[in-house]
């Protein structure tokens, strides 16, 4: 799982040009499943999202997380986290779970977060999305779930 986290003043959401979402300070939150993924993997990216210090404290030292601050998430799915433009111009997106795998997933995902007390709101899964995004810092980082079958394996 590959969750790119951008800390916002605000940000919404639309979807045929009706919002669908929007949260005041916190988190946006893109989401992609890999075609691996399971539980654990939504375990670790949310806990993680949810614990992340990355809000500033009274010094501007990056010391608090969105549950210090009771912060927001909007949370939006999107497969093209696991584009892959290593060869040619057009991005192949062979390593994306499946709506049938991903869509729980992304669900379950929500689940942990509203589990930990943070207010979600959320895009529609699958649907063509306006994402206005109001950065703050800006604060752009990428989690990503240790995949045991990856390069990348770690144990957590």
């Amino acid at each position: 799982m590959r969750v790119l986290v951008q800390r916002v003043s605000r940000a919404s959401v639309s979807v045929e040009q009706r919002e669908v979402g929007s949260i005041g300070p916190g988190l946006v939150l893109l989401i992609g499943v890999h075609e691996s993924d399971g539980p654990a993997a939504v375990q670790f990216c949310a806990d993680k999202c949810t614990d992340l210090r990355i809000f500033d404290d009274s010094a501007g030292r990056l010391n608090h997380s969105l549950r210090d601050l009771e912060g927001e998430v909007l949370a939006i799915s999107q497969f093209t986290l696991y584009g892959d433009c290593r060869k040619g111009r057009r991005p192949g997106f062979s390593h994306a779970a499946p709506s049938d795998l991903a869509r729980p997933l992304y669900e379950a995902f929500i689940d942990r977060l509203e589990g930990h007390g943070i207010r979600v709101a959320r895009g529609v899964f699958g649907a063509h999305m306006s994402v206005e995004i109001h950065n703050d810092g800006p604060v752009t980082l990428l989690v990503e779930s240790p995949n045991p079958q990856g390069p990348h394996h770690v144990t957590v």
